[in-house]
């Protein structure tokens, strides 16, 4: 996905010359180039008939390509309870294929654009991502950006359903357990390099990768589709995935992500990009984690 060589945003009339900064991107800047790395995904999948199980546990090791664009000129806001605002932004395309089956998964095109500081309403400047997802859904998740000179703080995360809206009351399935068989899991070649450590905790899969790197400098990209800290985001489902009055085939009810750009020793510009994202899937009177991660790099 590229834009046309001469295409460049020319708001019209002009915005104000003091809504310009000196480096539009900000904290985007480094995610410019192209990048391509490994990772894992798990996702519950609803299934058909429920009369048999309700769910299926679907366990991937993914290869990823990442293409991010940057957009010339300023994209305009017009404002009414306050002055017009001009972002900045990048177009990209994540790719995400089965490694063991060399299956595709994802495509997912998309933008990731810098917003300033408004007063109406007040919020301090942020950072939001539009994304297009083929299986039905389209969302927008806005957040915060920060810097630190350290390695980044990657928490754990399970794959737990609970009842929605109440995440303490979470369920153990028995798909949960390689060492118990399943019909309803991933299985034969798909569960190649799939360990019990990566399902009880995906993000550990991004421990593993950096184990032994020395990483001086951490851009830490946070956003979500909930109300705070920023008022703003929300997904929006395909009429297959809500469902009808007996309730949803599985609608994408939320989603958190953290991207981190990492700067190794030797370095001067972030070389590593690492996220996990969460998104919960609501069907049958459960939230379902679908937790994806992965560790790029960029090439040359």
């Amino acid at each position: 996905m590229e834009l046309a060589s001469d295409f460049s945003f020319q708001p019209l009339p002009p915005l104000d010359p003091a809504t310009a900064v000196a480096s539009p991107l900000g904290p985007l800047a480094g995610l410019t180039g192209k990048w391509s790395g490994q990772g894992f995904n798990v996702i519950w999948r609803p299934h058909h008939p429920d009369a048999a199980q309700d769910r299926f546990l679907e366990l991937n090791v993914t290869s990823e390509q990442l293409q991010f664009e940057p957009i010339s000129g300023a994209i305009p806001n017009r404002g009414l309870l306050q002055a017009d605002i001009s972002m900045s932004g990048l177009t990209y395309l994540q790719q995400i294929s089965d490694k063991n089956l060399n299956a595709g998964l994802h495509v997912e095109p998309g933008l990731w654009v810098s917003v300033p500081a408004t007063t109406d309403p007040k919020v301090s400047a942020t950072v939001a991502r539009l994304a297009s997802i083929p299986h039905g859904t389209t969302i927008l998740v806005q957040g915060t950006a920060s810097t630190s000179d350290a390695a980044p703080a990657i928490p754990a995360v399970s794959i737990k359903p609970f009842t929605i809206g109440s995440p303490g009351a979470t369920i153990d399935f028995p798909e949960q357990t390689l060492a118990t068989a399943s019909q309803f899991r991933t299985s034969g070649a798909g569960l190649k390099g799939i360990t019990q450590a990566m399902v009880n905790d995906p993000n550990s899969v991004l421990h593993s990768a950096i184990t032994g790197q020395q990483i001086h400098a951490t851009t830490t990209l946070h956003v979500s589709t909930g109300d705070a800290p920023v008022p703003g985001g929300g997904t929006s489902n395909t009429a297959f995935l809500r469902g009808g009055t007996q309730g949803p085939n599985a609608v994408a009810a939320s989603v958190t992500a953290t991207f981190w750009l990492e700067t190794l020793a030797g370095q001067t510009a972030p070389q590593q990009l690492q996220y996990s994202q969460l998104v919960l899937l609501n069907f049958n009177g459960l939230s379902w984690p679908h937790v994806t991660v992965g560790t790029l790099h960029k090439q040359a």
